[in-house]
């Protein structure tokens, strides 16, 4: 199926959530994707769990949880690739992620081998 841009980035933000929820066992509180040439930015908001809300309390905590969160998305990168493969018809050239563990923010970046219009 084609999408329109807007219908893209509504589509990736559904399979985003699914994906946290399948493969992490719960998603964010909060989604969004945008595409902007050619990335797509996804924002998710509420993702830390209350374990790890309490281990971010200190610096250890911290360094363990970015550690952990760095390695599952890594072993978890191939269903991601296919996630935004199918819905945008680009391949993913590059991926690059954060998680900030004071405010339980993660940002995916997606670099993509074309500009989506």
């Amino acid at each position: 199926m084609v999408y329109t841009k807007g219908q893209m980035e509504d589509e990736i933000t559904k399979a985003m959530i699914q994906w946290e929820k399948e493969y992490k066992g719960r998603g964010p509180t909060e989604a969004r994707t945008d595409i902007i040439r050619n990335m797509v930015i996804v924002s998710l908001r509420g993702v830390l769990s209350q374990a790890e809300q309490h281990l971010a309390r200190e610096k250890e905590g911290m360094a363990l949880i970015k550690k952990l969160r760095q390695k599952l998305v890594e072993q978890g990168r191939p269903g991601l690739e296919e996630i935004i493969n199918r819905i945008t018809l680009s391949k993913v050239v590059s991926l690059h992620t954060d998680i900030s563990v004071k405010t339980g923010e993660r940002v995916f970046v997606f670099m993509l081998d074309r500009e989506i219009q």
